[in-house]
């Protein structure tokens, strides 16, 4: 692994972090008929699942508060949600000391095999980088349900 997969991560988040900044938070919570999630939950899966795939791997650990996984882990949704979310700024908040943690991967550590392999479905995890690979993937994907989910809002509300 070199360090231009490290950079990438960096640049993906960073982007994400554009993305988000520019759309506004009065549509933050509102869901499509066509979703089952929301900007807001997109936002919050995204550090979460960062912090919790790399844990695993890597010395990665961006101090969440301990409900992030139920708000937001894989399988939640915002119709559930009994506790008041995250704000806007609490999750950028995060996003950027992500960035932080990003940066201090050094491409040798993506090569160490994991104690033991991470299987998430039919993928099966043996190193630390193809853990940090994956999480880079994950991102981008919510980044672009986040991406779809505000268009379909401007669009539902231009009508």
């Amino acid at each position: 692994m070199s360090q231009a997969i490290i950079n990438t991560a960096i640049t993906v988040r960073q982007m994400v972090i554009r993305q988000i900044d520019a759309i506004p938070e009065e549509i933050y919570d509102v869901q499509p008929a066509a979703f089952n999630n929301t900007i807001r939950w997109n936002m919050g899966h995204i550090v979460t699942c960062l912090d919790g795939l790399l844990s695993k791997g890597l010395p990665f650990n961006s101090g969440l508060p301990e409900n992030y996984g139920a708000l937001f882990g894989t399988g939640t949704k915002p119709a559930d949600w009994t506790a008041t979310p995250p704000s806007k700024a609490e999750l950028v908040q995060y996003l950027n000391q992500q960035v932080a943690g990003l940066a201090a991967v050094t491409p040798a550590v993506l090569e160490e095999k994991l104690q033991t392999p991470i299987q998430l479905g039919p993928l099966k995890f043996e190193t630390a980088g193809e853990l940090f690979n994956f999480s880079i993937v994950h991102e981008t994907m919510h980044s672009s349900a986040i991406s779809a989910l505000a268009k379909v809002i401007k669009y539902e509300q231009a009508k």
